[in-house]
């Protein structure tokens, strides 16, 4: 079976089409909370609305850089290669590492950092809980990028996000120069949800994670979206924070410079967005891509 299971709920953003379909204009904000709910400026707010994304110096301290740095070589020491959540490459080395929060306290008390939860609460408008959360590595000459995509298109997609109401942050371990695959942007891409075409495989995760290949705008796509919007590269020290929007066209090259670049990824959904059933494919992806427990962290929310 393949397509909406559930005829009878609402679809804002139909994907995984037989053909081609126009794009359709976001239904939602971007921000939803104000300058008093949290620690971001209303420029700030403001830039990260118009843009989709909005980088943060400084967002962790040099303190914190070091033991993160010993974290990710311990769990690729110790990772077990029959874990799922270990992602590698075709050559061996490991891509990603999703839920690093359960695998290291360290990694789990940045999430709660005030340079990090505040700002997703604000966002958002809402307490949130972690969508999903993983480690990106891409070492010196052997690291493959990621192909232009928008997050929330397998989201919504592949896990049942029915709003354009989550928000990422990644938090740079290494310096993210313009030619060792950092992250590139379609600034104002946000706002628009571009239709995708084929169906979604079984399982198509175990596959996806390498190489996107279902879930990906076409050329034609690609090409005017380039021509609207252009294209930013986000570069910068470690223990920069970019944030960006659930529906943001972005995407990275290879690295084949001896420079490694690694990050902490965090998605942070509302806990008024929680996941339903999948709307194109059969089944959710497993808890470890997609919390579907939906627990809110503990602390008060700045949000009232």
């Amino acid at each position: 079976m393949s397509g909406n299971c559930f005829p009878d709920r609402v679809d804002r953003y139909p994907t995984r089409l037989e053909k081609p379909s126009a794009p359709i204009p976001r239904a939602e904000p971007t921000v939803w909370g104000g300058e008093p709910d949290g620690p971001l400026c209303d420029a700030d707010l403001k830039t990260i609305a118009a843009n989709g994304y909005l980088v943060r110096p400084s967002a962790v301290g040099d303190n914190w850089l070091s033991p993160l740095r010993d974290e990710l070589n311990h769990i690729g020491a110790q990772a077990d290669p029959a874990d799922p959540r270990i992602i590698r490459e075709p050559g061996g080395s490991i891509r990603s590492v999703f839920q690093p929060h359960l695998f290291s306290d360290v990694i789990a008390e940045v999430v709660t950092l005030d340079s990090v939860l505040p700002v997703a609460r604000q966002l958002l408008g809402s307490d949130v809980y972690l969508h999903q959360a993983r480690i990106n590595l891409m070492p010196g000459f052997t690291g493959t990028g990621f192909y232009w995509h928008s997050d929330f298109e397998t989201w919504h997609a592949e896990d049942g996000m029915p709003m354009m109401r989550a928000v990422s942050c990644s938090i740079s371990l290494t310096e993210n120069f313009a030619y060792n695959g950092s992250l590139m942007v379609m600034p104002g891409s946000h706002e628009i949800f571009y239709p995708c075409v084929g169906t979604t495989p079984p399982d198509n995760h175990t596959s996806s994670l390498v190489k996107q290949e279902i879930g990906v705008p076409s050329q034609a796509t690609l090409t005017e979206a380039a021509a609207r919007f252009g294209i930013d590269q986000v570069t910068g020290p470690a223990g920069t924070a970019l944030w960006f929007d659930s529906n943001l066209m972005h995407g990275s090259g290879s690295n084949i410079t001896p420079f490694p670049r690694s990050n902490i990824f965090l998605v942070f959904n509302s806990i008024e967005n929680r996941l339903v059933a999948p709307f194109r494919a059969e089944t959710p992806r497993p808890e470890y891509l997609a919390a579907r427990d939906g627990q809110p962290f503990s602390t008060p929310s700045l949000v009232q």
